[in-house]
């Protein structure tokens, strides 16, 4: 069974749980929920550092100008995207959702009291670990050196089984332990109301995406584009099944190449935007982390989500290529840059992993229009 059927089912056991009003079960759930918690707590600065330094440190192992441009084009794509978002989430958000409709759930669950709590403190802030990685990671592209980049990557593969052994198989039992909370203090239908608005605009927004970026990539090169988005479609559906970019390269290179791009290039762009361009995911990301703020009643003003999407476009180069790695990569962020408590990180990844495979797929078709424009800026055709 899939991730997605999995979240559905846990949220449907969990509404049902807290619809019974039996609180002995729905405070074990809250007592799990705050073990889990923590831990999580604990290892996103190991994250951080697991997936960010080594990413940074194999951008360095690319071919000069090729490399560069490639990584340029990617970083604005997603940084226009995560704009996008910010300026049609301004305008339609209020509009359809109830702005500042529960205070912080985590003020409502407090009546919800754990049986007991583990402490888990991590070994050093969010920004000090991403201080590090961006040391390290910079430390080996300068160097050059083999030794510190090969035990990085080891600790990359501990951190990526962390995440795919412990993380995301407990994820629907914290799902179901939120959604227990929420239902027991009254806040489940207007969740539920706000995923359906909120999954709508969403994928608006990135077939916008993709129209803006194969209109550029048409322009330039002087080719119907909707022609070229329909030659990728077989790469968009792929995505929507693997639910991975990196599963998604066979068959995103081999229509790239249909675009008429040179083989030279779609062999070295390709494979490298399906690790860094993440559009489709800063997209959802930046949506979903928008409709929970003004939910809240948090800020959500140009200047505090901006930063946010520029430090994303770096954070996105790193994110595991697993199911929901976009927004594991970026709990970091949510937590220092938004002030995402606990419990709010936790229904973002619920939000964020229900749709998970259509920012994968939005992610890779937008591969082929960065591989489009970088083979014909890189060899200057006419």
């Amino acid at each position: 069974m899939g991730l997605l059927p999995k979240l559905i089912i846990a949220i449907i056991l969990g509404i049902v749980i807290g619809s019974t009003g039996y609180l002995p079960v729905v405070r074990l759930l809250a007592t799990f929920n705050g073990i889990f918690g923590n831990f999580l707590g604990f290892v996103i600065p190991l994250i951080i550092i697991g997936f960010i330094a080594p990413g940074i440190g194999d951008l360095g192992t690319g071919a000069g100008k090729l490399l560069g441009l490639t990584a340029g084009l990617a970083y604005a794509s997603t940084v226009l995207a995560g704009t996008l978002a910010w300026s049609v989430d301004s305008i339609i958000f209020p509009m359809v959702l109830d702005t500042g409709a529960f205070q912080m759930i985590e003020s409502e669950e407090q009546t919800i009291a754990p049986f007991f709590r583990v402490e888990m403190a991590p070994i050093m802030s969010v920004m000090s670990a991403l201080l590090t990685a961006f040391i390290v990671g910079l430390g080996i592209t300068i160097q050059k050196g083999e030794a510190i980049k090969n035990v990085m990557k080891e600790f990359q593969l501990i951190i990526e089984k962390i995440i795919t052994v412990i993380i995301i198989p407990l994820l629907p039992y914290h799902i179901a332990g939120i959604f227990a909370q929420m239902t027991y203090s009254g806040q489940t239908a207007m969740v539920l109301s706000v995923f359906l608005k909120v999954f709508l605009i969403i994928f608006l927004l990135h077939f916008t995406m993709l129209m803006i970026q194969y209109t550029i990539a048409g322009s330039l090169t002087k080719q119907n584009p909707f022609k070229l988005l329909k030659n990728m479609l077989p790469a968009y559906f792929t995505a929507i099944g693997t639910q991975s970019s990196a599963a998604t390269i066979p068959v995103t290179l081999q229509q790239t190449l249909r675009n008429n791009v040179s083989e030279e290039v779609a062999d070295f762009a390709v494979p490298l935007c399906a690790t860094i361009h993440l559009s489709g995911s800063t997209i959802t990301l930046t949506s979903c982390a928008m409709a929970i703020m003004m939910l809240n009643g948090m800020p959500t003003g140009f200047g505090l989500i901006f930063g946010f999407i520029m430090m994303l476009g770096v954070t996105m180069i790193a994110a595991p290529g697993v199911p929901g790695g976009a927004v594991v990569a970026a709990l970091g962020l949510l937590e220092t840059m938004l002030g995402f408590p606990p419990n709010l990180t936790a229904l973002m990844m619920a939000l964020y992993m229900a749709q998970d495979s259509f920012g994968t797929a939005c992610n890779v078709t937008g591969d082929g229009a960065i591989s489009i424009v970088v083979d014909k800026l890189a060899s200057r055709r006419p």
